[in-house]
């Protein structure tokens, strides 16, 4: 048993996954929520799931940690970087951050990253939308100025939390305007 918790804790310290930096900072980050007002917990491992095994377009909720291992190019004022979720190369996700929400720290191969929003599996295009090069996305990573359609998300980049700045966010209209 011993053996078994020392290589996990080891293997999530090589990760990063129980860095102080995420601890310090922990505090100061809104609970991520599930559709039902819950609090989200970190679920990589859920995610790397059903990036797997769901099909394409499969959403959830999901608040995942990882590091910044790519970045992809910006499109139409939105970020695009890649994250490490697990040990293996494939265990990696795509960040898509609307700068809207406000600006981002300069992203640097390696940051610290968590991501609170809207989970999809993407292998294959979809509604006008490519296939992400990692399978699965992420998005809606920021608050939600109107209160409806999804819950608030949010995103830290080595500690800075972001994607809070809903006041300058273009205003959407209402379905049935």
């Amino acid at each position: 048993m011993r053996k078994i918790l020392g290589s996990t804790l080891s293997t999530l310290l090589t990760l990063g996954l129980l860095s102080s930096q995420f601890l310090l900072a922990a505090d100061q980050i809104p609970d991520c929520p599930d559709l039902d007002g819950s609090a989200l917990p970190v679920v990589n491992n859920y995610v790397l799931q059903w990036k797997q095994s769901k099909p394409n377009q499969f959403r959830h909720r999901a608040r995942v940690r990882g590091y910044l291992t790519r970045l992809y190019p910006d499109h139409n004022g939105h970020h695009h970087f890649q994250i490490q979720l697990g040990p293996n190369q494939t265990d990696t996700l795509e960040v898509i951050y609307n700068e809207d929400f406000g600006p981002l720290p300069s992203l640097q191969k390696d940051a610290k990253v968590e991501a609170c929003g809207d989970f999809i599996v993407s292998t294959a295009p979809s509604n006008g939308n490519p296939r992400s090069p990692d399978d699965a996305i992420i998005h809606w990573v920021h608050t939600n100025p109107s209160g409806r359609g999804h819950p608030p998300g949010y995103l830290v980049i080595d500690g800075v939390l972001c994607g809070q700045d809903g006041e300058h966010a273009p205003a959407r209209p209402v379905a049935g305007h």
